[in-house]
């Protein structure tokens, strides 16, 4: 299946991610703030990101940003999952590159379908 980075500040929602998406046969690496997952991204081979928006060091705009400037993450899907919102922001974070947005609090089955149909594009 597919390998998912997924970059939030708060362990508890990364180890929701994994739990959601591995037993349905994902892999998942974690990071705990942009910055963090640009580290990550790069040379690895990920088939999809989900990113929060509000994080310590770098946010999920900024990160996102960062890598839409990359070539070779150009069509990569990147979902933004956070509290936020507001249209305004959501706006932003597609200017800016996102390819979805899901509300926390998610439900495991929401995040499942969201995932399937963009690794499979």
């Amino acid at each position: 299946m597919a390998t998912i980075l997924t970059v939030d500040d708060s362990p508890s929602i990364r180890q929701m991610i994994r739990v959601a998406l591995e037993p349905v046969g994902h892999s998942v690496v974690e990071a705990g703030d942009g910055a963090e997952g640009l580290r990550k991204i790069t040379g690895a081979s990920i088939d999809l990101v989900i990113t929060d928006l509000n994080m310590p060091v770098m946010d999920g705009i900024e990160m996102i940003r960062s890598m839409r400037e990359m070539p070779a993450l150009t069509g990569l899907p990147i979902v933004f999952l956070s509290t936020e919102s507001n249209e305004g922001v959501k706006q932003k974070a597609k200017a800016a590159g996102a390819t979805g947005w899901i509300t926390k609090p998610f439900k495991p089955e929401q995040l499942v379908s969201v995932v399937t149909k963009l690794v499979r594009r």
